[in-house]
């Protein structure tokens, strides 16, 4: 097996029995990335900080330095801010772009030992479901070229897919670890709302962003959030909790259960309207099958009802813009980024700067947004769409009263080809149906490899958490891959 085959826990331990240097490996990957430019994953390839960096994680291993992460190389979505590395969030207006200080996330990968090849391609300002919106070039599916990696962190969740690196950071505000990786076969964790820190990530909408990462598998997810999560004082909304290792919660054996069955007791959720008629029959029967490994894992399938799932999206599509339409607001070329180089006055120049440097959607945004913010249509729309938001997040307290985790499809879809919804964002916008109640919600959920349906594309299982249950999440999840290879298949 070939070193970029093997994921972050396998790596982790091939490196402390000296198999290979930290230095070898990212040359090794560093070299895949070049010859594999044309699926657009990478917006920057830092090979000269790489190298430096794992000859480092060479030398404190070397000392005696000891721990999973220490030389495995990584890669961050343009979305955290890096000061070695130019940070656009793939937008024009932030072309050139270099931070004074790494984002929190970034900060904690590293000293945990992490090698960092680079900045991955998304979505501009984490606003899309297919990473076409970028404003440098859209990223290919390695799994079919002609057709999406999903948004809006498909860089992260292709560069994973297609060997070029073992794991990447993603963001999730309302679907965008989960979607990218049902679409390319890969594992993402989105945390609970405040287990990661915001601090250094670049702002979409404040009360959904959330970090989290890309892997081969669950195994790999539980070692690289262990690293990343935890209280940070410079995030208001850093949930105040202890560290968390993850791993060791994932490993840990359930009451009751044996080798055989390891999910003995666990019960699982599955809500009606996660399987619609308009359901694609190829994810429907691919997300069924997996439901019955689950079963023969010992775990119980119950029916349960998440009745306001279809007004998610109005929800979202109200709340996730009206946020934009005020962090965006900072990018007016007076401070940093792009600038228009000629204007007749300073409300010229913000015009001007602004219609150059953003995208087409995310004007579309910051335009809704700024409509439900106005006076008149504030209380008409905004309010109303944080009223639904907790009765959203309601039923899901409901929902857990009978289950502990909940189950059902990422996508009502496999991957989509490129240009396919570029004429109708709504319909984009439609095919987040099943990842946004969670992310209203605030809750953890994740995506796992359950098998392919139609043309041969990955088709993704949703697990959803109660708060701060990821520990469970990845428990379940790794129970599933160590009894399925879904998760091993490779496009490449």
């Amino acid at each position: 097996m070939s070193w970029h085959d093997l994921g972050v826990a396998a790596l982790g331990r091939a490196l402390a029995a000296g198999e290979f240097s930290s230095t070898e490996l990212t040359r090794h990957l560093l070299q895949r990335v070049a010859s594999h430019e044309a699926l657009g994953c990478f917006l920057h390839v830092d090979a000269e900080g790489a190298l430096a960096a794992a000859k480092a994680a060479d030398a404190r291993r070397a000392a005696g330095e000891a721990g999973p992460l220490l030389g495995v190389p990584v890669a961050h979505k343009d979305i955290f801010v890096t000061a070695d590395m130019p940070t656009t969030a793939a937008s024009k207006i932030l072309l050139g772009y270099r931070s004074p200080f790494d984002a929190t996330v970034v900060a904690r990968l590293a000293a945990a030992g992490t090698v960092s090849l680079g900045k991955l391609n998304c979505d501009e300002f984490a606003m899309g479901s297919g990473n076409e919106n970028s404003a440098y070039h859209p990223v290919q599916n390695p799994w079919d070229h002609h057709r999406v990696p999903g948004g809006s962190s498909g860089g992260s969740a292709a560069a994973v897919a297609a060997r070029l690196v073992p794991a990447a950071t993603g963001t999730d505000t309302g679907g965008s670890i989960r979607q990218p990786a049902s679409f390319t076969a890969t594992t993402g964790i989105k945390p609970t709302y405040g287990v990661c820190s915001r601090y250094g990530m670049i702002a979409f909408a404040s009360s959904l962003d959330q970090a989290g990462p890309l892997a081969r598998s669950a195994e790999d997810c539980a070692l690289l959030l262990s690293a990343m999560s935890g209280f940070d004082e410079r995030d208001a909304t850093s949930a105040q909790r202890p560290p968390q290792d993850f791993h060791a919660q994932m490993l840990a054996p359930r009451a009751g259960a044996s080798a055989a069955r390891p999910l003995e007791g666990l019960r699982i959720g599955l809500p009606k309207e996660f399987f619609p008629e308009t359901l694609g029959g190829d994810v429907d029967i691919t997300v069924r099958r997996a439901l019955v490994e689950f079963e023969k894992l010992g775990a119980t399938l119950v029916d349960v009802s998440l009745p306001r799932t279809e007004l998610s999206i109005p929800v979202y599509y109200i709340i996730a813009p009206a946020e934009a339409s005020s962090n965006l607001s900072r990018f007016d070329g007076v401070k940093f980024g792009h600038r228009a180089a000629q204007y007749t006055d300073l409300l010229d120049m913000y015009r001007k700067t602004r219609a150059e440097g953003f995208g087409p959607e995310v004007k579309r945004r910051i335009m809704i947004g700024t409509y439900v913010l106005s006076h008149g249509y504030y209380d008409a729309y905004y309010l109303q769409a944080q009223k639904l938001r907790r009765m959203i997040a309601d039923d899901f307290q409901r929902c857990f009263a009978g289950c502990d985790l909940i189950a059902g499809p990422v996508a009502p879809t496999v991957a989509w080809k490129h240009g396919e919804q570029g004429d109708d964002p709504v319909k984009a916008y439609l095919a987040d149906i099943f990842t946004l109640p969670a992310s209203l919600a605030g809750l953890p959920g994740m995506s796992l490899p359950a098998g392919f349906g139609e043309h041969g594309m990955p088709v993704g299982l949703q697990l959803i958490g109660n708060y701060f249950a990821e520990g469970q999440l990845l428990q379940a999840a790794h129970a599933f891959q160590q009894a399925t290879d879904w998760h091993q298949r490779s496009p490449l």
